[in-house]
């Protein structure tokens, strides 16, 4: 306005200027057209910069301002990046671009699907790139499985987003996605946030305690002899340090002082390994975790897992029990909600082996969205132990003999401190359990599944005094909990050692008089037996000789050379297997072992190994090396895997 007010003041000023003479009216005629045509030109160009500016501020955006916004609308945890590439450089630019681009197909790609953005998303006030973390989002909530499925693969697999991004994610999904994420096996941790805080200590109390009233409030009726025991020797040593601490001194001693060398060099760490162990017995009962649950047992367990972090038996067994609460559905809410699923998610990314096994085994129990399955205490998946687009065409299960156990049976034939450091380093060389890595690298189309129960040599050091399982009782027990497992849906290769073998043989000669058990034998392929004394062990025959030594235990009685049972499992079982044609592998050592500092014997000697069909090889080892190869190309293992390959060649080819 006041560029024109300026121009109308100019023309009047020459409409009414007094005439003068003609040669000075033309100069100055001149030199007002000049005043006009200048002052026009830069009103105009101010004008113009003006408005420019006005308009471009007007436009742009203020980044800090738009997150600042964002930050208010949700709590975040104050952690550093991991991601080094973060920075509003070209880089975040053209991630910027790449996001615009992935919105634009997915918005093509939504619109075949019928309605893809409520009006609530719509009318969103976010950025372009931002639209794909709600675009997931949604998606993961979506009726449809296979959507739900590829919304999770799709989150797992993004490496290029914000901090904020990722916990965004974390609060705005539900606990089916979060569960989701945990098993898959790329994911960012930041997608998980810290448990919630626990509640403090009551006054004058201590975790010891607490756990001690936690044992205390489950049912006391209608229990095993075991869980009974278990029950009662937490509580009695419980009560012994709880006084002793209070009195200044430690009276430690009582039933569980035969337990005391295994369990860890802190007494209060010991005290509740009992207690542990007893919650552990009760949380494979049902009605008994609803119990832990209410009580508050969830946060409670927490604080011990964090409590005793150098303590790895101490966390196995707290994640022992989650993993058993889990098989119940109605609590899984409650155990997400309490924080686990993050603690899960990062154990299930150790590199030990038994810690991240036990992370696997309590997630798959929470992935109803994926896992059928429902894996009890003492069934571990060794492979695959994460969310995955192979499909898995036959099951191989490992089961171990006396003194075994799930993981340490199968590691490399090294010490086991030795191999750890070495396994860090070089997979393909050293391994803690082979069928986990060297195996499942190898046969990724199987599910590796390996079961773990307690036996012992000797009744003095049975876990449980009034625990005598019979070769039979624990063939029923495991046979029950891997059909839980679905094992019997698939083609299977059973591998024993030991003891191990002797209950496949009963498993599926009790699996052939059930009906719902007829997929086990329908589907069983071949069976590799390690060293398995089918007619008797010299073990047993020692153990006999100087009882007052050792006391042998059920398990070893069963396997002296004379026994009816194992002389009947032997010609029922032979008979069977020539019936239906299974494929049998048999190895047996050549070397005594040392059991103990001072015995030294041979425990199953190639007669007894001899099953009577399929091929016997002798192996220079002993009992306990027999089903530990030495590295990934000894002779041991490359038989094995050319075993696998042969007898499951036509149902890995479908």
């Amino acid at each position: 306005m006041s560029l024109a007010a300026y121009c109308v003041i100019c023309c009047r000023r020459l409409g009414t200027s007094t005439p003068s003479p003609k040669r000075r009216t033309y100069w100055r005629d001149i030199r007002n057209i000049i005043k006009f045509t200048g002052s026009l030109l830069l009103g105009g160009s101010l004008f113009l910069t003006y408005e420019i500016l006005a308009l471009k501020k007007s436009l742009t955006l203020d980044t800090e301002v738009v997150e600042t916004e964002k930050m208010k609308s949700y709590i975040y945890v104050h952690t550093a990046s991991s991601d080094g590439r973060e920075s509003h450089g070209i880089a975040w630019q053209a991630r910027k671009e790449l996001h615009k681009a992935v919105r634009k197909i997915l918005a093509a790609s939504a619109k075949l699907l019928q309605s893809p953005f409520s009006d609530t998303f719509s009318m969103a006030d976010v950025e372009d790139h931002e639209c794909a973390v709600w675009l997931l989002l949604r998606k993961s909530k979506s009726e449809d499985r296979t959507a739900r499925l590829e919304a999770v693969q799709e989150m797992s697999e993004a490496h290029h987003w914000h901090d904020y991004q990722y916990r965004t994610i974390a609060q705005a999904c539900d606990p089916r996605t979060l569960v989701g994420l945990a098993r898959s096996k790329d994911s960012d941790l930041r997608f998980f946030l810290p448990p919630p805080p626990l509640p403090p200590l009551k006054e004058d109390s201590s975790t010891e305690e607490e756990l001690r009233q936690l044992l205390a409030s489950l049912p006391q009726t209608e229990l095993d002899e075991c869980i009974q025991y278990f029950t009662s020797l937490a509580l009695s040593e419980s009560s012994q340090s709880l006084a002793a601490q209070k009195g200044g001194l430690w009276c430690f001693g009582g039933n569980g002082l035969p337990y005391a060398e295994s369990f860890g060099e802190v007494p209060s760490a010991t005290v509740e390994m009992f207690s542990l162990e007893a919650i552990v017995k009760h949380s494979e009962i049902p009605t008994h975790c609803d119990n832990i649950e209410a009580n508050g047992g969830l946060q409670l367990l927490q604080r011990l897992y964090q409590l005793h972090k150098d303590y790895p038996k101490v966390q196995r067994n707290i994640m022992r029990v989650i993993g058993n609460m889990a098989l119940n559905e109605h609590l899984h809410s409650a155990i997400v909600h309490s924080g686990w699923v993050s603690i899960m998610a990062e154990a299930l990314k150790s590199q030990h082996i038994m810690e991240a096994s036990h992370a696997a085994r309590t997630l798959a129990n929470l992935d109803r969205e994926a896992v059928p399955e429902k894996y009890q205490d003492g069934v571990y998946v060794l492979h695959p132990q994460h969310r995955t687009s192979q499909p898995i065409k036959a099951d191989v299960l490992f089961i171990h003999g006396l003194m075994g156990a799930a993981f340490k049976t199968w590691r490399q034939q090294d010490t086991e401190q030795v191999l750890t450091e070495k396994a860090l380093q070089d997979e393909d060389r050293y391994t803690t359990c082979w069928p986990k890595t060297w195996l499942a690298r190898d046969c990724p189309a199987l599910r590796i599944i390996s079961v773990e129960y307690d036996t012992s040599l000797s009744d003095w050091r049975a876990r449980c005094p009034m625990e005598r399982k019979s070769i039979a009782f624990r063939s029923n027990e495991l046979l029950r909990k891997l059909r839980a497992a679905g094992v019997g849906d698939r083609p299977i290769i059973w591998i024993s050692h030991s003891m191990g073998g002797l209950l496949v043989k009963k498993m599926l000669l009790e699996a052939s008089k059930e009906p719902e058990m007829s997929g086990v034998i329908k589907n069983t392929r071949g069976i590799i037996f390690y060293s398995v004394p089918h007619h008797g062990s010299r073990l047993a025959e020692y153990s006999v000789n100087i009882r007052y030594l050792l006391f042998p235990s059920l398990e070893v009685k069963e396997l002296s050379k004379d026994s009816p049972a194992l002389k009947i499992l032997q010609d029922d079982f032979l008979e069977f297997a020539k019936d239906k044609k299974f494929q049998v592998l048999n190895f047996v050592e050549t070397q005594p072992t040392c059991i103990g500092s001072m015995i030294k014997l041979h425990v199953v000697p190639e007669e007894s190994a001899d099953l009577g069909i399929g091929d016997l090889i002798p192996v220079d080892v002993n009992h306990l090396n027999i089903c530990k190869p030495k590295t990934k190309d000894a002779f041991l293992y490359q038989r094995t895997l050319q075993f696998i390959r042969e007898t499951l060649a036509k149902d890995l080819e479908n």
